[in-house]
């Protein structure tokens, strides 16, 4: 607790800690290097480039040095005001990271900070907060520098500032109101990410009213939070405030939770784990209905919310219609960032979302010069499938593919289609997975995990597949039985054959376990081959061999599924009995 206290005011004290927006924001550090006069920065725009990255943010990034490493001169663009709103004395600190970067940084700090610990020992909510958002920061700072470290070594060039198209030829300019010089690049790479979606009717502050972005903002640890949404991101900021000692309330529109999450691809099983796991961590889930109304007094009342049924109508008798949260969440999606780029002067095509269209799996837009990656083409709003994207792009425009596809071919009937990470804006199925579930995997940073690749049951018997699936507890390996004994692990597979067609995992770690299943899946192993391997002992791969094993003898597993929280009991026992 006194490392905490004292934390890392060695690097940042709090008094330099600053949470906003500002226009300017990256003009008074990171352009620097590139502008230290006007003369450096007509320099610089005065060179050739191969291609040119409008982005600062992991595909941007990640793009740029898969072109450096190609050989290629790169200039990487990074739009201030398009950057999180996530600073330290000027320095942007969401530089080549995620939108959940902040998220990803709060919930590791969740759960190595006990608040109510901290309450106890006199520290009052602020100085928790300001701590909190310290390490935050020193996480999101320490990717920014890396990112920028890594780009000065591969020797791209960064300028931080405005682009825009004039005609089909990209122009910058280092602020508001500053000259538009002309960009020389042969290839132009737009990376320019999203933000969140704001529906009409939510009167969003940044102070109390906030969206998956300005919830960086929040300038005190509240109390009482309430978030609207079913998604990735509201499950996880709900588990997070959740875990900070806040009265967490999910409001969803749907009337059944479990089902939207099973739209989205994920199987009946986890999502039921993962429902039950937030209702038993005191989170409050108001099903079938939204916020009508908001009132929002000064800072020192609570915000009221007015609940109704999904159109505007009442809730019926007997359910909450009122709300008083210290904060209010709104996790309902994203858009685009294009309108700043003024893709119409070049001919580029959007679809009515804003979504830049793609002319196919090149990541070419329909200007053929001119690529983009990320989610400014749309769902599935994925770092990794964003970057999967923008160096497929990369190797395209210079002529280096890797020559392999992205998905696989599975030795069943045929109903098992390639996928393409190209699909996207309204050729991108909603329900994203079930479109195209052998691209990439899915994983939600919820506390458990979870994540899932490939095909779950219905979707495969949908296929016409004869399919099957069998599971393996967390509780079943001596590595949940210690240390987590919540979660299951899943294989869905082809009968007779075995082989593997999906993996879904709740549970601690199952944002790295998912990659194993994906490589077996993509392989096309089957659960006879898992059973041939050796795994070593109290890991929780170990599962895979369990969940393939019930797969054989169906009958046996269950019997030990039944009797699995008395062996657990016992096992607990002698083992404290051992440590004793």
């Amino acid at each position: 607790v006194a490392g905490f206290r004292s934390g890392l005011r060695g690097n940042y004290p709090s008094s330099r800690l600053h949470f906003a927006f500002h226009p300017r924001l990256r003009l008074k550090s990171a352009v620097q290097a590139a502008r230290s006069n006007e003369a450096a920065l007509d320099e610089a725009l005065d060179e050739e480039y191969d291609l040119a990255v409008v982005g600062g943010g992991p595909v941007g990034v990640k793009s740029a040095l898969e072109a450096a490493s190609l050989g290629r001169r790169v200039l990487l663009i990074d739009a201030p005001e398009l950057g999180q709103p996530l600073a330290v004395d000027g320095e942007d600190l969401g530089f080549g990271g995620p939108t959940g970067l902040f998220s990803k940084a709060l919930r590791d700090v969740a759960k190595t900070v006990s608040i109510s610990a901290l309450r106890q020992m006199g520290l009052s909510d602020n100085s928790i907060w300001n701590e909190v958002r310290l390490q935050c920061a020193q996480l999101a700072a320490a990717n920014a520098r890396n990112s920028r470290e890594e780009l000065k070594a591969a020797g791209v060039v960064v300028l931080c500032g405005c682009a825009r198209f004039s005609g089909k030829s990209l122009r910058f300019s280092s602020g508001i109101g500053a000259r538009a010089k002309k960009v020389h690049a042969s290839k132009v790479l737009l990376a320019t990410g999203s933000k969140p979606f704001h529906p009409p009717g939510i009167p969003f502050d940044g102070k109390r009213i906030l969206d998956s972005d300005t919830i960086n903002l929040l300038g005190f640890l509240p109390c009482s939070v309430a978030i609207t949404g079913s998604g990735v991101v509201a499950i996880e900021f709900a588990k997070i405030f959740r875990k900070l000692g806040a009265e967490v309330s999910l409001l969803i529109r749907s009337p059944s939770p479990i089902r939207a999450l099973v739209r989205t691809g994920m199987d009946i099983d986890v999502a039921a784990t993962l429902i039950k796991d937030l209702v038993s961590s005191g989170i409050r889930v108001e099903k079938n209905c939204e916020v009508v109304s908001f009132d929002v007094p000064d800072l020192t009342k609570p915000v009221q919310l007015s609940l109704g049924a999904p159109g505007g109508s009442k809730r019926p008798p007997g359910t909450t219609c009122l709300l008083k949260v210290d904060a209010y969440l709104a996790a309902i999606g994203r858009e685009p960032n294009v309108a700043d780029l003024e893709v119409e002067n070049a001919g580029i095509d959007c679809d009515k979302y804003g979504n830049i269209i793609l002319s196919g799996p090149t990541m070419q837009t329909s200007v053929s010069h001119i690529y983009a990656a990320g989610d400014v083409v749309g769902r599935p709003f994925l770092a990794s499938t964003g970057v999967a994207q923008g160096i497929s792009a990369v190797r395209h425009m210079f002529g280096c593919a890797y020559g392999s596809k992205v998905g696989i071919s599975a030795n069943t009937s045929g109903s098992i289609e390639d996928g393409s990470l190209a699909a996207s804006g309204d050729a991108f199925d909603p329900g994203s997975i079930a479109s195209n579930p052998f691209a990439f995997p899915n994983s939600i940073w919820s506390s458990p995990e979870v994540a899932y690749f490939g095909l779950s049951l219905p979707q495969a018997q949908s296929r016409g597949i004869n399919a099957s699936e069998s599971l393996a507890l967390y509780e079943q390996c001596l590595r949940g039985v210690v240390f987590s004994p919540l979660g299951l692990l899943k294989l869905v597979f082809e009968k007779p054959s075995g082989q593997l067609l999906g993996v879904h995992i709740v549970g601690d770690d199952a944002c790295e376990l998912i990659h194993y299943g994906m490589e077996l899946v993509r392989a096309g192993r089957t659960i006879y081959d898992i059973l041939s391997n050796t795994y070593s002992a109290v890991t929780f791969h170990e599962l895979y061999q369990i969940a393939a094993r019930a797969g054989v003898d169906g009958k046996a597993a269950r019997r030990q599924r039944a009797k699995g929280p008395e062996a657990t009991k016992r096992k607990r026992a002698k083992l404290q009995l051992t440590q004793s």
